[in-house]
């Protein structure tokens, strides 16, 4: 029976839970430090079984000692964005989140695969992997998927076609420096640059990099979670089934691309083994200078942690 715990019972992790459960695949643990909030939101998902039709638990605590036996285990928690922040103003703060509970989930999950969102993502996830000391293949972190998808909203969008119809990737850091793969987009095959002006591409790739701050802008209160949970939710599934999906994830490079000693947005296999391959794609001489941009951002933040351990 395979194990889920999501750690984090906020809209993120809250919403990954229900999404999760509907797919019916594995049992769920939802851990939050307030473990009534946990156990409430538990209970809520769980009685709407058999009106959604599942049949696995899901259980609320406030003990991670509960995410003993975890396949994968979900990383949420943290402080989220609000509104004129950036994503690198919160990397001291998560860092002190992050850290205890990556000791935890090394001491009670130790074979399980690590997924994190925490922003900033690129940050969060070096330093998961620095604690836990798990092997790089099992802790992965959560951002290009999600980038890639509203970079495939907007292309579809602005020709008025389905959204399953664009293939298109986002690759490098989480945050500004992110590098939306222009050349490589297409609608059925067919490359956006012959369906849509320069201006109007330049203008879709800016709003895919401020796509998290525009949802910010208008709810105020809030930072998105109904994306970033169906794109986790798409990456527990790929593992959990071993489905081998190619999806673009924070990962652990090693040469590949010419970066090394980061985490940052490649495309990557996902398997029973976690990462199980990182695909390296021909890059155009601009995309690779953006990458290498995008690399020493994420570098400049992995320094960080570094003084911070």
């Amino acid at each position: 029976m395979a194990k889920v715990s999501i750690l984090g019972a906020g809209s993120v992790g809250s919403t990954t839970a229900q999404v999760l459960a509907y797919r019916d695949i594995c049992d769920i643990v939802l851990w939050n430090r307030t473990e009534g909030k946990a156990k409430g939101i538990a209970l809520d998902i769980q009685e709407s079984a058999p009106i959604a039709g599942f049949d696995h638990a899901v259980v609320g605590t406030g003990d991670l000692k509960d995410i003993k036996g975890s396949d994968v285990v979900v990383l949420t928690a943290g402080a989220p964005r609000k509104e004129g922040m950036s994503r690198d103003e919160l990397l001291k703060t998560n860092a002190s989140v992050v850290k205890p509970i990556a000791e935890r989930v090394k001491k009670h999950a130790p074979k399980s695969k690590l997924i994190v969102l925490t922003n900033p993502l690129d940050a969060m996830v070096y330093l998961a992997k620095k604690v836990t000391g798990f092997r790089k293949e099992c802790v992965v972190g959560m951002a290009g998927v999600l980038d890639s998808a509203r970079f495939r909203t907007f292309i579809a969008g602005e020709l008025g076609v389905a959204p399953s119809s664009v293939s298109a990737m986002v690759l490098g850091g989480h945050g500004d420096s992110m590098v939306p793969m222009v050349d490589t987009a297409t609608v059925n095959g067919v490359p956006i640059g012959k369906l849509l002006s320069k201006s109007k591409i330049d203008a879709i790739v800016e709003r895919t990099r401020n796509a998290g701050a525009e949802i910010i802008s208008l709810e105020k209160e809030s930072s998105a979670y109904y994306a970033p949970a169906s794109s986790l939710v798409a990456m527990v599934e790929s593992i959990l089934e071993d489905r081998k999906e190619v999806h673009p994830c924070a990962a652990y490079l090693n040469g590949e691309y010419g970066i090394s000693g980061i985490f940052m947005g490649v495309p990557v296999v996902l398997g029973s083994g976690g990462v199980e391959k990182i695909i390296e794609m021909k890059l155009t001489g601009g995309e690779a200078a953006a990458l290498k941009k995008s690399a020493e951002n994420v570098r400049a933040q992995a320094k960080q942690i570094d003084s911070i351990l």
